[in-house]
């Protein structure tokens, strides 16, 4: 078993703040940014960043279908941590400042993956399909905050 990574990123026209705070709305923002992978969101806890606990199903392939119920904390400024109570997925968003009115956002998610040849495959392969899916996410997110 080896640590899995799929990292993406973006600059946005919009400003840092104006970006964050779309993230971390999870009880109106976040759910209108996620693309057909995700479904059965619901807020459970919270709802603006730190302390929130959501939840969703994300179809990552046609076969595989993770139950992801996320605790969110914002260690730092600018930063929003989700780690999943049901895997060792953890997802973290960097909202960063690129000059005037403008912002790049990075994602990374981390898992334990598996082991031999499947394990290879999942690392070989996931990372660009969740890439893919936070691509459509982060354009949302750019649509969202750019108005």
């Amino acid at each position: 078993m080896g640590q899995v990574e799929a990292t993406t990123q973006r600059e946005i026209a919009a400003d840092p703040e104006s970006v964050f705070d779309a993230l971390a709305d999870y009880s109106g923002t976040r759910q209108k940014l996620l693309p057909e992978h995700f479904s059965e969101y619901e807020v459970r806890e919270g709802g603006d960043g730190k302390g929130t606990l959501v939840h969703w199903k994300l179809q990552a392939t046609s076969k595989r279908v993770r139950d992801c119920l996320l605790e969110v904390d914002e260690p730092t400024e600018g930063q929003l941590v989700e780690k999943d109570r049901n895997s060792s997925m953890v997802t973290t968003w960097v909202v960063t400042p690129a000059g005037e009115k403008r912002t790049k956002v990075t994602v990374t998610t981390t898992w334990t993956g598996a082991g031999g040849i499947g394990g290879f495959f999942e690392k070989t392969f996931a990372p660009k399909g969740l890439g893919r899916i936070y691509d459509a996410l982060l354009d949302n997110l750019a649509r969202e905050t750019e108005k």
